[in-house]
């Protein structure tokens, strides 16, 4: 009879794919892994059950320390808790597990949730979801019936799963699609939104949750519109109408739907469901917002901040995604604007991204609101501070300006939103709260400007926006800008925010932008300013040129200078941005902005500038001696490195030749 193998006696078996883990090199951490880290993995994996409980315990708590977060990764922590750790029969070691790995998913890059992905936790995450959904469906006994630590262990459980299921779908987008797809993962989540079983803290991080699943998610739109066990579209809806966090958390998650399911003013959904009914909520939580009261909750909790932040954020999305209503709803420019015949300065028509800010591509729609300024304003040869006087200009008439009842999402946003946004915009900033809210607020402010300013206002078109814009971008101006500008804060985040703003505002409104304290002064002292400040590696790298500070400026300046903007300030614009021309420290961006904006301005034979500034201050002699420069300057503008700036920069050059021909063949007489 054969005898045995001796290494067939072992009982059980090395993993054949488990690497054995090199101790660190420094002594510190080697010392750390022998002393804590390597007893708590073992107690993970012992056959006491009382022991697996108590280390997955202490692995959670000391998880967010950096170096015993480094050491656990190195020794498998990870597959020991999807492994075994989530399937242990206790409740307690699987609520730590949980709390492990959304510990890890917080601490780590999203590259950390794309490895949990492809490991498969969808699964288990399903597995976790479907046991919750039984407790708190459960008739025997019912989930209110528990004992107070097994409902804390479930709500714990549910803690961690919906923090996991955001950071999880902010990771990747097939990550997100793989959650959207999952039924069972959805169920939970609408019960808890649509139901009031779960904590405030465990409502908000589930409407939280849905923020994030919903973004641009036709998908989830869909699922929650048709959801027949919870209902939790209607719940939502009508939670949206409420003051507090709950109201404000929903009304995220409905423009996310809205948004997605695309139903927009002029297509609205359910019972006329559209953004508009989200802002009056909106904007009466703001109102609610007071220096005092911010200070107030500080003591004690920053929730109003943070809720006042939240729901700021949702204005400034509306406030964006508006302008696919006017596109839908044929109200936004449909081609490239009609140059003069002898030049076509403007020839790119793509859509500007509204959340960031315009520069050489938007200028053709500059070029449409000179050629009509002087029909639209013959009536209006000078704009004083008077309010009353804005009123009136914009009333005026028998055009229906001001009516606004074809898009009740801008009508929402310019009689209830703007006026709050403008009082928090100027909230006295003495904490990081107030900074916050006053920096959201210029925020919600840029992008709802932005979106108008795309728009074509000459020859009359769109002159029900206008109207009902004119007074609001007005106050803005007067209100907003000039306020902070005249602080003359060092911060130049928030110059940087102002200036944007200014140029949306002084887009729409050209040279009847309120010049009261000279404000184009202040955007070239800006100007240098910003030229004097240190770039950071970052900002040199990586950073839009065409989004810097100083681009802004010259926007702004271009567009104060235009028509009917008087002459003296025309002037100034005019040789500030020639003799910008001919600074050879200036960057590429900046000239070419300048050159956009100088099209833009002196592009009209008809206007008085032309006759009076252009041609008396002989700037035709600097243009041409700029042709030369501008090529070399083009040419020596990587396209590999830098396509977009390259390309603007022949575009330029290109423009200059036709604006020379043309203004030579128009040299008045």
């Amino acid at each position: 009879m054969g005898k045995s193998r001796r290494n067939r006696a072992k009982g059980n078996r090395t993993d054949p794919i488990a690497k054995p883990t090199k101790p660190p090199s420094d002594p510190e951490l080697a010392k750390l892994r022998e002393s804590k880290i390597l007893p708590v993995l073992k107690d993970l994996q012992s056959p006491d059950a009382k022991s697996r409980t108590s280390a997955a315990g202490a692995i959670a708590n000391i998880v967010e320390d950096a170096k015993c977060r480094k050491l656990l990764l190195r020794e498998q922590v990870v597959h020991i808790v999807l492994t075994e750790t989530l399937t242990d029969n206790s409740i307690d070691s699987r609520a730590a597990g949980w709390e492990i790995l959304k510990v890890l998913a917080q601490e780590e890059e999203a590259d950390f949730c794309v490895h949990l992905f492809r490991l498969d936790v969808l699964t288990a995450m399903e597995h976790a979801a479907k046991a919750i959904i039984e407790t708190l469906t459960a008739t025997q006994p019912p989930f209110s019936k528990l004992l107070k630590a097994q409902q804390r262990l479930v709500w714990d459980i549910t803690s961690s799963l919906l923090t996991l299921f955001n950071l999880l779908a902010l990771a990747r987008e097939e990550v997100l699609g793989a959650i959207v797809g999952n039924q069972t993962i959805l169920r939970l989540i609408f019960r808890l939104a649509a139901t009031d079983i779960a904590p405030q803290e465990i409502f908000e991080e589930a409407l939280s949750c849905l923020t994030t699943l919903s973004e641009d998610s036709l998908e989830l739109g869909q699922a929650m519109t048709n959801d027949q066990e919870t209902h939790c579209y209607d719940a939502l809806l009508k939670l949206a109408s409420e003051s507090g966090a709950r109201g404000i958390l929903s009304c995220g998650v409905l423009h996310n739907v809205f948004s997605s399911l695309q139903w927009l003013d002029h297509s609205p959904g359910k019972d006329g469901a559209c953004d508009a009914i989200l802002i009056p909520n909106l904007a009466g939580a703001l109102e609610q917002v007071t220096p005092s009261s911010v200070k107030a909750a500080g003591n004690g909790t920053s929730n109003l901040a943070e809720i006042t932040q939240v729901a700021l954020e949702i204005l400034a999305a509306i406030g964006t995604d508006f302008q696919e209503t006017l596109v839908k709803g044929n109200r936004a420019p449909s081609g490239p604007a009609k140059p003069d015949e002898e030049w076509n300065g403007f020839g790119d028509d793509d859509a500007m991204d509204v959340d960031q800010e315009p520069d050489a591509d938007a200028e053709e729609e500059d070029d449409e609101d000179e050629e009509g300024e002087d029909d639209e304003d013959d009536d209006d040869d000078s704009i004083t501070s008077d309010m009353e006087a804005d009123m009136d200009r914009v009333t005026g008439g028998d055009s229906p300006e001001g009516d606004l009842d074809d898009l009740p999402t801008l009508r929402e946003l310019v009689q209830k939103a703007v006026p709050q946004l403008i009082r928090l915009s100027n909230i006295p900033v003495d904490s990081e709260e107030t900074l916050s809210i006053q920096s959201h607020a210029l925020s919600a402010l840029n992008n709802i400007a932005w979106t108008i300013s795309c728009l074509e206002f000459a020859n009359g078109e769109n002159a029900n926006i206008f109207g009902a814009w004119y007074s609001a971008a007005k106050k803005i101006w007067r209100k907003t800008i000039t306020p902070i500008l005249e602080a003359d804060s060092a911060d130049l985040n928030l110059a940087t925010q102002v200036t944007s703003l200014a140029w949306a505002v002084a887009r729409t409104l050209n040279g009847e932008t309120p010049s009261e304290g000279n404000p184009h002064r202040k955007f070239m002292s800006l100007y240098h300013a910003s030229k004097s400040q240190p770039q950071t590696a970052e900002q040199e790298e990586g950073e839009d040129p065409f989004q810097g500070l100083g681009v802004k400026c010259i926007g702004v300046l271009g567009s104060l200078a235009r028509d009917p903007a008087p002459l003296e300030v025309n002037r100034e614009v005019g040789v500030f941005l020639v003799t910008l021309l001919r600074n050879e420290g200036a960057p590429a961006a900046d000239i070419i902005e300048a050159l956009n904006q100088l099209f833009d301005v002196y592009g009209d034979e008809d206007a008085p500038c032309d006759k009076e500034v252009f041609w008396k201050d002989g700037f035709l002699k600097h243009f041409e001696e700029f042709v030369p420069k501008l090529k070399v300057l083009a040419k020596g503008i990587d396209k590999r490195a830098q396509t977009e700036l390259r390309t603007r920069a022949d575009e330029a050059a290109l423009n200059l030749g036709r604006f020379l021909a043309y203004k030579k063949k128009h040299t008045p007489k």
